[in-house]
């Protein structure tokens, strides 16, 4: 593989962990949440299913943390999701119930 290309690769891949939600449509992202997420979250959490974000001990931390759980979701459930679509989701998620710096 050229050496040039490894390079752009690594800086892309780095840009996205850095900033994971720049490019991201959380309108998108609320649609797909919407559809995929809340009936799951509401069978285990109960009410509206959003507790799952705001309860005191949740998992996720940072904004990096955010991006992998949604990646761990849409793998567990095969929801078949593509990078864009997760950032989508992560976005909507970050801006509704995280707040994490971008």
């Amino acid at each position: 593989m050229n050496s040039y290309l490894i390079i752009g690769l690594l800086l892309l891949s780095n840009h996205v962990l850095a900033e994971p939600f720049t490019s991201a449509d959380a309108q998108a992202g609320k649609v797909l949440v919407d559809k995929h997420c809340i009936n799951c979250h509401a069978s285990s959490y109960g009410g509206d299913g959003s507790t799952i974000y705001t309860r005191e001990f949740h998992k996720v931390n940072t904004a990096k943390g955010l991006v992998a759980q949604v990646r761990n979701c849409n793998t567990m459930l095969g929801l078949k999701w593509f990078e864009d679509e997760e950032l989508n989701a992560a976005k909507y998620l970050n801006q509704t119930y995280y707040k994490f710096s971008e």
